[in-house]
């Protein structure tokens, strides 16, 4: 009886540590220069060159259409909390086209927490099949944690981020092409400006306080001549004012903010999710009021604590995609300990990492595929002062690879570099390095 119950627990213990060597590894920490993965992808950077052409005038022409489920939908961000309860306030799908008589570049965003890469590759099909005028797409999103989910598949997508509903993605499909025709049949001729503005204690490091923020709201303003107007603009705190307890559907502070510059200033507005990662909003509270309050001191100090503001004068569009090799997904079970890269793939999918970059005039817009930390954009718009440039970071470009945060807060103990930094160390300088390579090119 002893000798037969020895033996079922040697066979339970060689189970366990069968199944720990399959199902799991150690994390890699070699240097990352030296691996494949970045070689591929600097020599990737190296030969790829902007597609550029210079017209005669701004052609500019803006939507925004309606995009709330007709039937509660699962929402995603923070944990899973299936449907929302009620509608605070409508999700709307804007888009934006740019072009110079010669390239048109569409910029879309949405007020969803994620743009998956099912998702973009859906409507880059439903674009090229329409024969949409559209050289190049540029995806972004505000990046609300109270939006809808149901567009993306997969394992994980189905446990923490909303599922797949096909009536959902059919249903954005559709609203994005409904956009971008509106937006084209709109075009004309126009004035564009840039401009910052500094917002003062809004936002704060979620990591480590003191540690550096980017306040900064950066504008792209655009004056149709019949006097109609429009901005794009990026800021880089977390839409998670809302309470993690929230059954609302809502697009949080940045939805707020737009119906604001619309109702005060503008036609039309549209948000962008800046370097997010490691970002947070420094709110009173997490209730529906203090959404609204956020907002509208986010706004008074955008109008107020205008730092720089200049006419685009050159017509230059450019363009390119740079696809962005990773190392193996580091998925971390435990300081030194990683998921099986296999097992993280077939749960999560394929990242398709990836960096867009846009040119208009001498304002370069850059989209990433991680969360990349606000503390690296003081660095990065230095650099592009430098040659000339005006610099505007954005994130969910259509691909995901979760956090990209400083290196030496690596083996920390928050939830963004451990639980969200999927793709392992170092990556804080590969995307600091592929940025200031981005920067760096022929614009």
């Amino acid at each position: 009886m002893i000798q037969k119950s020895l033996s079922t627990i040697f066979i339970a213990i060689y189970v366990a540590l069968l199944l720990g060597v399959l199902l799991t590894g150690t994390i890699d920490r070699s240097d990352y220069k030296t691996q494949n993965y970045y070689l591929e992808t600097i020599s990737k950077l190296e030969s790829l060159e902007p597609e550029i052409s210079e017209g005669s005038t701004w052609l500019v022409g803006w939507s925004k259409i309606n995009a709330t489920p007709n039937e509660p939908a699962n929402l995603v961000g923070y944990a899973p909390r299936g449907n929302y309860d009620f509608v605070l306030d409508s999700s709307y799908v804007r888009t934006l086209v740019v072009g110079n008589g010669v390239r048109n570049v569409a910029i879309l965003s949405y007020e969803l927490l994620i743009i998956h890469p099912y998702l973009a590759d859906r409507i880059k099909q439903r674009i090229q099949k329409e024969n949409l005028p559209i050289d190049f797409t540029y995806f972004t999103a505000t990046h609300t944690h109270s939006g809808i989910g149901g567009y993306i598949p997969g394992l994980m997508g189905k446990i923490a981020f909303g599922g797949y509903d096909d009536e959902i993605v059919k249903m954005l499909e559709q609203k994005t092409i409904q956009g971008l025709q509106e937006a084209l049949a709109t075009q004309d001729s126009s004035f564009i400006n840039y401009h910052i503005s500094e917002t003062d204690t809004l936002v704060y490091n979620r990591f480590i306080k003191g540690d550096p923020v980017d306040p900064f709201i950066r504008q792209l303003t655009f004056q149709k001549k019949n006097g109609e107007r429009a901005a794009f603009f990026s800021f880089s705190a977390h839409p998670t004012v809302l309470s993690t307890k929230f059954m609302g559907l809502s697009g949080d502070y940045p939805h707020y903010l737009m119906e604001k510059l619309e109702d005060k200033i503008y036609d039309f507005a549209m948000f962008a999710a800046g370097t997010v990662g490691s970002q947070g909003p420094a709110r009173s509270g997490n209730q529906v009021e203090d959404v609204y309050k956020y907002a509208e001191a986010v706004f008074q100090q955008s109008i107020k604590n205008v730092k720089y503001l200049k006419p685009v004068k050159k017509n230059k569009v450019g363009f390119f995609e740079l696809p962005t090799k990773l190392r193996e997904p580091q998925y971390r079970l435990g300081e030194n300990m990683r998921l099986n890269p296999s097992l993280f793939k077939s749960s999560f999918g394929e990242s398709k990492a990836h960096f867009d970059a846009v040119l208009i005039g001498n304002v370069l817009l850059i989209s990433s595929s991680g969360e990349v930390s606000g503390t690296f954009m003081a660095e990065w718009e230095s650099l592009a002062k430098i040659r000339g440039l005006n610099l505007i970071v954005t994130t969910f470009n259509g691909g995901y690879v979760g956090y990209i945060t400083p290196d030496e807060l690596y083996d920390q103990k928050f939830h963004e570099v451990r639980e969200m930094n999927w793709y392992g160390p170092y990556n804080g300088s590969y995307f600091i390095e592929l940025v200031n390579g981005l920067i760096e090119k022929n614009w």
